[in-house]
């Protein structure tokens, strides 16, 4: 008992440290130029990145291309080269205006590099702020790149990011059977990891198509650990500005498979939710169409019931926090007027929660303790594997 109330204040204790002196003091991979630009000398350069590509203010295509980096054309992940699209908006391939390299969209029906788009390329860059969620599709892009790349015997180069969700691990483990562009590997909802991590994790547990191998290789971040909470600099996507938003996203984003709006097409999006015929809370909210944000809304021109995550004073639920709940779901099932239209893309849910048990589960009433101790034993597991793959000092 000592020895964990022991380990518990040094864990607090490096928590407190990391928040006031690291964080300031972090060199994300980018910034470490010293490190790559060796290893692309003489080499042809694809990048792969988007808007969150930056060291300091000024993007990293911008930074190779002055240092005289071959490169030769960019890749572009959902939301586009320079992050401007909503969520499942198509990306056209185009031409980079600051530069005239060629863009090639990974989003849509061309998410994985195609041997001609490969062709004359030695190694890809990949640099991509993720948010460390199953679901939110970069992780998807990069194992499309790494099996692309092991394909036509083209390398990869991860330049690591900090994970703003990267200091807890939680969720259900995806059932393969659910596997989908929304989630392709077997890892929980929020996964812990960075994308450095991440990308050795599809490595070596053979998640490449046909059991393929990338050569892949990554630069690590100087004076980051799995204990900090980081604030991005820079918004991933256009619907998540916040360090609020994005703490929320892994709880709030299993409601796009339901009829409660997150708040696309508001001023709050993934820090509120509600919805016409949801008799819970005093937080009314109108989604309107947003240029290039949410332009097509769920509940788009209908008021919206529902709660204001970030007011501190209106908390009336249960074990309610940022991190990874299902009190959210369970709270608006249970207070929705028609049941049987709650869930009204139940596919869609089932592929963002990686199984059908936790919709069935809700229906039928069960408490949040009683579903999640339905994942306990395969997320146990999953902490396990893990461990195999982290860069950098572990939250326990």
């Amino acid at each position: 008992m000592i020895k964990k109330r022991f380990v518990k204040v040094i864990l607090s204790f490096l928590l407190l440290f990391s928040v006031l002196f690291c964080h300031a003091q972090i060199r994300v991979g980018a910034e470490r130029t010293e490190i790559y630009l060796p290893i692309l000398k003489n080499k042809k350069v694809a990048f792969c990145g988007n808007q969150t590509s930056l060291i300091g203010k000024t993007h990293l295509v911008d930074t190779l291309w002055k240092l005289d980096v071959q490169l030769v054309k960019i890749f572009c992940p959902e939301h586009g080269f320079r992050g401007e699209a909503e969520a499942g908006a198509l990306i056209s391939s185009s031409l980079d205006s600051k530069t005239g390299l060629p863009i090639v969209s990974l989003y849509g029906k061309n998410k994985k590099p195609t041997p001609a788009q490969l062709e004359g390329v030695d190694i890809i860059v990949f640099d991509i702020q993720d948010v460390g969620c199953r679901f939110y599709t970069y992780i998807s892009t990069l194992h499309y790149v790494m099996e692309a790349a092991a394909e036509c015997e083209v390398e990869v180069l991860i330049l690591d990011r900090p994970n703003p969700n990267g200091y807890y691990v939680a969720g259900p483990v995806l059932d393969t059977q659910y596997a989908s562009f929304v989630g392709m590997h077997q890892v929980p909802i929020v996964h812990g990891m960075t994308m450095a991590e991440y990308g050795r994790m599809i490595n070596d547990e053979g998640w490449l198509k046909n059991g393929v191998h990338c050569q892949l290789s990554w630069v690590p971040m100087e004076c980051y650990t799995h204990l900090m909470r980081y604030s991005l600099p820079v918004a991933p996507s256009p619907n998540l500005r916040t360090d609020e938003a994005i703490n929320l996203y892994p709880s709030l984003c299993l409601f796009e498979g339901t009829a409660i709006s997150i708040g696309r097409g508001t001023a709050m999006p993934f820090q509120v939710f509600g919805a016409p015929d949801l008799q819970l809370g005093d937080f009314y909210f109108t989604p309107e169409p947003i240029k290039g944000v949410s332009e097509n809304p769920p509940n788009k021109g209908e008021t919206c019931r529902g709660v204001n995550l970030t007011d501190s004073a209106v908390i009336n639920m249960k074990s309610i926090q940022n991190d990874f709940t299902l009190v959210y779901l369970i709270q608006a099932y249970a207070h929705f007027l028609d049941k049987n239209k709650f869930f009204n893309r139940p596919d869609f849910f089932d592929k963002l929660m990686g199984n059908s048990i936790v919709r069935e589960m809700i229906m039928i009433g069960a408490t949040e303790q009683e579903i999640v101790l339905s994942w306990k034993s395969e997320l146990d597991k999953f902490k396990k594997v893990r461990k195999q793959y982290l860069l950098y000092p572990d939250f326990e």
